[in-house]
C-alpha cells in the first residue's frame, strides 16, 4: 500500500511539473504567465558540487527564502576532448540538476557561456583552443565560432525539453558573460543569441555586465534583459534603462562574498554593505542573483586565475568557499540566517525549515610513506627543436617536463620566457631554483659545473588558465624559448606529465626505488567505519597535489591562505582507503589529519 501512495504521489509531481508556463520580459518587469514576479536567486554550480549533495544545496537556498537557482555551466568540464561531449557522468548531468531543481520547486537561470569567467580554468573555455598558435577568442573567428556553435547545439539537446514553455524550469538564458568587460563585437553575441534559437531555446535571453555605461553599451544585445553585475542603487538601473529602455533590469550578480587567491587572506566581505543591497533590492521589488549562494570546490584543476598585467599571475585556492551564506560542506553561515531573515521580512513568507545537515567526520593521524619520485616515472619524450606548451600536446595543466643538454654557455644567467606558471630547475640533477610566473622575475643563476655535457630540467606545473579580462590567451609550460646569457637553447627533450588520477594512481603502486630530487609521491592508507565530509590538513606539505580513492582533490600549497582540502563523504568509503600527495618540494613524509571544518 505504501508503495503505491508513492507511486500515486510520484504520477501526481510528474503531472504537476509538467505544467507550461509562459515567461516574458515588460518594460519593467519579468512576468510569468502574464503576471509580475520577482526574481529571488541563488547561484550555486553543479561542476562544483558532488552529485550526491545537488538537492541538499537547492533545498538550502529555497530554506533561506529563494525562488530561483542560477547555474554557470562549464564548457570545458563537458568537453574534455575536442568532439567528445560528456553530459551524463558524476557532475555532469545537467539535465538531472535542473529537473532536481524543479522537483524542489525552484526556477531555473541557465548560464551556459560559451565563456562565464567564475574563476573557473579558463573561463570554462575548452583549453584545446589553444593548440591554435593564433587562435582569437569571444570573437568571431571561425575555429572559435565552430567550437563554440558545436558546444551550444550539444547542451541545448539537454535543456530544450526543461524550458518553461515546455513544462520545465527555465526561465531565462544567459548570452556570454561580462562581454563589456572584454570586447565589443556584437556580431559575436548575435550570433550566440541565433545559435541558441535554431538549437530549440525559445525562453527569454539576458546578458550581464558592469552597470557602467561602457560596459552595458559594448555587452548587452537589445531586446534581452539587462543584467547588472551588481545592481544595487537608484543609479545603477537608470543605466540600464538607458542601455535599453524597453528590457526590464536585475541585479545578475549580487555578491554576498569574494573570490580568494593563492597568497592572500581569506575574502571576507562586510556584512552590512550586503545587507543594505539586498534590502534595497527587496524593498524596491527588483528581481536579483546572489553571486553566490554556495560555492563548492574547484576540485582537481579546475580552479582560475586572475591577471591585469603581462607580467601578474594570481591563481585561485582550492576551495569555492567564497564567504558564501551556505559554505563549502553546505552548512548555513550566520550570513545565511541575515538574508533568510531579510527575504521573509519583505516577502511575508514564513521561515522554512533547513534541511538535515551532511554529517561532517575527523580522521586521526594517517602515517604516510614515500612511494617514489616524478624522475621514476617519466613517459617517452617526444623530441623537439624548442619548448612547446601543454596545450600543444592536448595537456590541459599537470606537470611537463623540459631537458637539454647545455652546449656552449654552461653557467650564468638561465632566462626562462615564460613559465607558465611554477617552475623547478635542476642542473645534472641538482635542484638549483625555483621560478614563479607572477611579478616578471624568470631569471636563475646556474652555477658553474665539472661537467662537459651538462643536464638542465625544467619541471613546470601549469595551475589555471586565466579567466577574466584581456589576458585569457594563457598557454601552460614554457610557451617560448629558454635562453642561458642571451644565447636561445634548443633541441628538447619534452616530458608529458598530466597528473590526472590514472597517472598518479599508476605512479604510486610501489617504491620504484629512492631518488632524493624533488618531486615525490607519498602514499597512506585510513580505515573508517562510519563515512562523512571531511577536510585534509596539507600544512606539514609544501606545494602539489592530493588524491583520495582516485578523485584529485585540488592543490595544495602552504603560502596558504588554504591548508585544508575538502573531501566530500561519497569520496570515501567504510573499510580501507587510499590518500596520495604528490609534493613538488617536500622530500620527507608527514603525518595527515582530517578535521569538521576548513579553519
Amino acid at each position: 500500500m505504501k508503495k503505491i501512495f508513492s507511486l500515486l504521489l510520484l504520477i501526481i509531481a510528474q503531472t504537476v511539473s509538467a505544467q507550461k508556463h509562459q515567461f516574458s520580459l515588460s518594460k519593467n518587469d519579468f512576468l510569468l504567465d502574464g503576471k509580475p514576479i520577482q526574481l529571488i536567486s541563488g547561484e550555486m554550480h553543479p561542476a562544483r558540487i558532488p552529485r550526491e549533495y545537488w538537492r541538499h544545496r537547492i533545498q538550502m537556498a529555497r530554506a533561506m527564502g529563494c525562488n530561483t537557482i542560477a547555474a554557470y555551466i562549464f564548457w570545458n568540464y563537458h568537453e574534455e576532448k575536442e568532439g567528445r561531449f560528456d553530459f551524463k557522468t558524476g557532475n555532469r548531468d545537467i539535465a538531472e540538476f535542473i529537473r532536481i531543481c524543479q522537483q524542489e520547486n525552484m526556477w531555473v537561470l541557465l548560464r551556459p557561456g560559451p565563456y562565464v569567467c567564475a574563476e573557473w580554468d579558463f573561463g570554462g573555455l575548452p583549453p584545446y583552443l589553444l593548440k591554435y598558435p593564433d587562435i582569437k577568442i569571444r570573437c568571431m573567428d571561425s575555429r572559435y565560432m565552430a567550437a563554440a556553435e558545436r558546444y551550444i547545439t550539444n547542451l541545448a539537446k539537454e535543456v530544450v525539453a526543461l524550458q518553461c514553455t515546455n513544462g520545465g524550469p527555465i526561465l531565462m538564458v544567459q548570452i556570454e558573460n561580462e562581454y563589456g568587460s572584454y570586447g565589443n563585437d556584437k556580431n559575436y553575441l548575435e550570433a550566440l543569441r541565433n545559435t541558441w534559437v535554431k538549437s530549440g531555446i525559445k525562453v527569454p535571453f539576458y546578458t550581464a555586465d558592469g552597470p557602467t555605461p561602457y560596459m552595458l553599451e559594448a555587452g548587452h544585445l537589445k531586446g534581452t534583459a539587462v543584467g547588472l553585475d551588481s545592481g544595487g542603487s537608484d543609479a545603477d538601473f537608470e543605466q540600464a534603462r538607458k542601455s535599453d529602455p524597453d528590457m526590464p533590469a536585475f541585479s545578475s550578480e549580487t555578491y554576498p562574498g569574494w573570490l580568494t587567491h593563492w597568497f592572500e587572506k581569506w575574502q571576507r566581505p562586510d556584512t552590512n554593505d550586503l545587507k543594505k543591497e539586498v534590502e534595497y533590492l527587496l524593498k524596491n521589488k527588483r528581481s536579483f542573483n546572489l553571486y553566490v549562494i554556495h560555492g563548492g570546490t574547484n576540485f582537481g584543476f579546475t580552479a582560475g586565475a586572475n591577471a591585469f598585467s603581462p607580467t601578474q599571475y594570481q591563481p585561485d585556492i582550492t576551495s569555492y568557499d567564497y564567504d558564501a551564506p551556505i559554505n563549502e560542506q553546505g552548512q548555513p553561515t550566520p550570513k545565511y540566517f541575515m538574508l533568510q531573515r531579510l527575504i521573509s521580512q519583505y516577502t511575508g513568507k514564513p521561515i522554512a525549515a533547513l534541511p538535515k545537515p551532511v554529517p561532517a567526520i575527523e580522521i586521526p593521524a594517517i602515517d604516510m610513506k614515500y612511494m617514489t619520485s616524478i624522475w621514476n616515472r617519466l613517459p617517452a619524450p617526444v623530441i623537439s627543436a624548442q619548448p612547446k606548451t601543454m596545450e600543444a600536446f592536448g595537456q590541459n595543466q599537470g606537470l611537463m617536463l623540459y631537458r637539454t643538454k647545455l652546449i656552449g654557455h654552461k653557467s650564468g644567467k638561465l632566462k626562462i620566457w615564460e613559465p607558465h606558471d611554477y617552475a623547478l630547475v635542476f642542473l645534472d640533477g641538482k635542484f638549483i631554483d625555483t621560478v614563479y610566473r607572477d611579478g616578471g622575475n624568470w631569471t636563475v643563476d646556474l652555477p658553474k659545473t665539472d661537467s662537459p655535457n651538462p643536464v638542465l630540467d625544467i619541471l613546470v606545473e601549469g595551475m589555471g588558465h586565466i579567466n577574466f579580462a584581456q589576458f585569457m590567451i594563457d598557454r601552460k609550460g614554457i610557451t617560448e624559448r629558454v635562453t642561458l646569457n642571451g644565447m636561445t637553447l634548443m633541441n628538447w627533450e619534452i616530458y608529458r606529465l598530466p597528473m590526472n588520477p590514472e597517472f598518479v594512481s599508476a605512479a604510486a603502486m610501489a617504491d620504484r626505488g629512492l631518488d632524493d630530487r624533488k618531486g615525490m609521491f607519498f602514499k597512506g592508507s585510513f580505515t573508517l567505519t562510519d563515512t562523512g565530509d571531511t577536510y585534509f590538513d596539507l600544512s606539514a606539505y609544501s606545494k602539489g597535489m592530493v588524491y583520495v580513492n582516485g578523485h584529485n582533490l585540488g592543490r595544495h600549497w602552504n603560502v596558504g591562505p588554504q591548508q585544508r582540502l575538502y573531501c566530500p563523504a561519497s569520496w570515501l568509503k567504510k573499510g580501507n582507503n587510499e590518500i596520495i600527495v604528490f609534493d613538488l618540494l617536500q622530500t620527507e613524509p608527514k603525518p595527515i589529519l582530517a578535521y569538521k571544518t576548513i579553519e
